[in-house]
């Protein structure tokens, strides 16, 4: 099965488009578990346990792991393949770079962990992109218009009266095919959020920015929100720092479910 079309009966099977980011910070864990590879596996795991009925997907932020070295990404791996099968993956690992290196980078997200998708830097170009895309039955997920601040820096920057995140949505789409190709659309850039839809009217788009950082979900309706993955991460792994967090995550995962229905 092709990842859009696993995505899709993930999506129709829940009827939301909510996806629980896996960002498991050990500074904001609850204090009963170890500040360790160990300690986030281990808080990870309830999470998924507790939102795994409300979740469509689920994003993996490799930062949180890597910071472990080899323990890290076995915890990564072991929390990886306690994630129900039919519920979408996303490797939120924003890797890029010549095409040999991207080649190893691509293997080993898709033939060592996996995953169904990936989020992608695209600013090196075609060609350190090619790799990901040769994998025709993965999605991957190219940084458009990102949520922080920063995307003013260069992404927001014109070129003939074109922002840089337009110039990235139209040329990929002319390089790639549109069931492989999404992109990363922060809810927090709600302009940038309605060109950028305008340019891909049916491309997915993975939307972070929702819940903590103060994006608007009622404003993202004004325009064509759909086909879209809509990410919150620290607004349900961290809505208690208490013995009940597991309980607490479970509540906010129902909320966002019912809120981000798709009918």
């Amino acid at each position: 099965m092709k990842a859009i079309e696993k995505l899709r009966k993930s999506q129709e099977r829940l009827n939301t488009s909510l996806c629980v980011g896996i960002d498991p910070d050990f500074n904001k864990t609850p204090s009963i578990f170890p500040k360790s590879a160990k300690g986030i596996e281990e808080f990870s795991l309830k999470i998924i346990d507790a939102t795994k009925d409300f979740a469509s997907a689920y994003k993996i932020n490799f930062a949180f792991f890597e910071y472990f070295g080899s323990k890290g990404l076995e915890a990564l791996e072991n929390i990886f393949n306690n994630i129900p099968d039919n519920i979408f993956t996303i490797a939120d690992a924003k890797r890029s770079d010549i095409g040999n290196s991207s080649q190893f980078y691509a293997k080993a997200i898709f033939n060592h962990f996996n995953f169904d998708s990936v989020t992608v830097n695209p600013l090196m170009g075609k060609d350190s992109l090619v790799s990901f895309f040769e994998f025709t039955d993965k999605m991957i997920f190219l940084l458009g218009i990102t949520s922080n601040s920063g995307a003013d820096d260069f992404l927001k920057l014109y070129f003939n009266d074109k922002h840089l995140f337009e110039i990235i949505i139209e040329k990929s789409q002319l390089w790639f095919e549109q069931d492989n190709l999404g992109f990363v659309v922060g809810a927090t850039q709600i302009n940038e959020f309605k060109t950028a839809r305008q340019l891909a009217p049916n491309n997915y788009f993975l939307i972070p920015g929702i819940g903590s950082q103060g994006g608007d979900f009622n404003k993202l309706k004004e325009y064509k929100l759909n086909p879209s993955i809509i990410n919150v991460s620290r607004d349900i792994l961290f809505a208690s720092s208490q013995i009940d967090f597991a309980e607490k995550a479970n509540k906010k995962a129902q909320e966002y479910f019912n809120l981000f229905s798709l009918f």
